[in-house]
């Protein structure tokens, strides 16, 4: 079993950053992907970022240019780095780990960013 647990959300006014951080804890595991997505009220989840456990980054194009995602191996952590928010960023934020060794798909319970206008 892999616990994954968020943290780093909040308020902050458009243009602003914030940084999410999530931890991955438990035994016997090896973590290889790591994610974030984010569901907007109404609307599905999606993804923001993910990352390989060599460090390959991949990005929905609405966040380009303004997120970065990168981990921490040693601390299966994995962090998400926010600039130039925008209102359309509000929404919460998962955390979501590939453990290769149970071959499953874990998440977190979810943090809230609100970026307001």
């Amino acid at each position: 079993q892999v616990q994954l647990v968020e943290s780093g959300g909040g308020s902050v006014q458009a243009g602003g950053s914030l940084r999410l951080s999530c931890a991955a804890s438990g035994s016997g595991f090896s973590i290889n992907n790591m994610a974030w997505y984010r569901q907007a009220p109404g609307k599905p989840r999606e993804l923001a970022a993910r990352i390989t456990s060599p460090g390959i980054t991949t990005y929905a194009d609405s966040v380009k240019g303004r997120f970065t995602i990168s981990r921490d191996n040693a601390k299966n952590t994995v962090y998400l780095q926010m600039n130039t928010l925008k209102p359309e960023d509000t929404a919460v934020y998962y955390c979501n780990a590939y453990d290769e060794w149970s071959f499953m798909y874990y998440w977190g319970k979810g943090t809230l960013v609100t970026v307001s206008s």
